[in-house]
């Protein structure tokens, strides 16, 4: 491992997104970067589809076997508000990461430039304003009527002053074999931008910083009933939301699973975290799962598929 920068100054940005607006989802990221920045945060993280919104509890007209013409005008407009990998919203994100030196992970609504797929993905960009892409592998259950499966950017990991740094979005934690992935390529820090505030998942969140010995970057949304616009076809499903719809539960877990900040619910807020990265080789003295602790001879994962 090389050496690390002694310490991260981080910032884990719970907001709410302004649904189906990216526009104004852009506005308001632009706007946390700064405040961030002019905190001293090094690294800020945004949660899973950010730009523009999570659609909670929505169907878009799709039963088994059929579609509703109302459920595609709604699809169409989320469409229309998802954005291009290297469009103009993204380049601004870009462009601010820059003027402020800082680290920047984002997830949102990737619209692929040549298809008319869309993807659930996260970017991480650089200060000096490299960007890597990442398209979820496998969206969760009826996710698969909104997004498509991941067919590139597979496993992207950013070389940072911290050590490496990966993300894999909400459920591909799951995915045992997508972490092992991640931790061959030696990260020290485990971004997740999830929509995930189910109390299990809190528990998961330890059980992969110690799996990895990394910090764990746990970044969830928070949005209200309220906050979905008009809609064709699912004003039903959205009355029958509890009124806080996402609840959060972002935080930030050390390599040995203990809490390093507190854990928001139920409001916006941004977390600032320091975080001794000497920790991460520290705590691969007695396991190291793709180094020391690993049997290569007996176990070891084979990538199909890189491009």
């Amino acid at each position: 491992m090389k050496d690390l920068k002694s310490e991260c100054r981080l910032a884990v940005v719970q907001a709410r997104p302004v649904m189906f607006d990216k526009a104004e989802c852009l506005r308001k990221a632009l706007r946390l970067i700064d405040e961030c920045a002019a905190n001293g945060a090094e690294l800020i993280v945004f949660p899973e589809l950010f730009i523009p919104g999570y659609p909670y509890g929505m169907t878009f007209g799709f039963t088994v076997g059929s579609r509703k013409e109302a459920g595609r005008k709604d699809w169409k407009v989320y469409y229309d508000n998802s954005i291009l990998a290297d469009g103009d919203e993204m380049h601004a994100i870009i462009d601010s990461a820059v003027k402020n030196g800082v680290y920047v992970s984002i997830g949102y609504s990737e619209r692929d430039g040549l298809s008319g797929t869309l993807y659930n993905s996260n970017m991480m960009i650089s200060p000096e304003g490299q960007a890597l892409n990442h398209r979820k592998l496998k969206p969760t259950g009826s996710e698969r009527v909104v997004w498509g499966d991941a067919d590139r950017d597979f496993f992207p990991v950013m070389d940072t002053p911290w050590g490496p740094m990966g993300n894999l979005i909400c459920w591909e934690s799951y995915m045992p074999l997508a972490r092992v992935a991640l931790y061959e390529k030696g990260i020290s820090l485990y971004i997740s931008p999830n929509t995930n505030d189910n109390p299990e998942w809190q528990d998961t969140i330890r059980h992969i910083a110690i799996e990895g010995h990394c910090y764990f970057i746990n970044c969830d949304m928070f949005f209200e009933r309220s906050d979905y616009p008009a809609t064709e076809s699912a004003a039903a499903e959205i009355a029958a939301l509890p009124d806080i719809v996402c609840r959060g539960g972002s935080c930030v877990i050390d390599p040995f699973g203990h809490l390093v900040s507190d854990t928001v619910w139920d409001k916006e807020g941004v977390i600032y975290a320091d975080l001794d990265m000497q920790k991460v080789p520290a705590s691969r003295m007695e396991h190291d799962a793709c180094g020391h602790y690993s049997r290569p001879d007996v176990l070891s994962l084979s990538l199909l598929r890189f491009k």
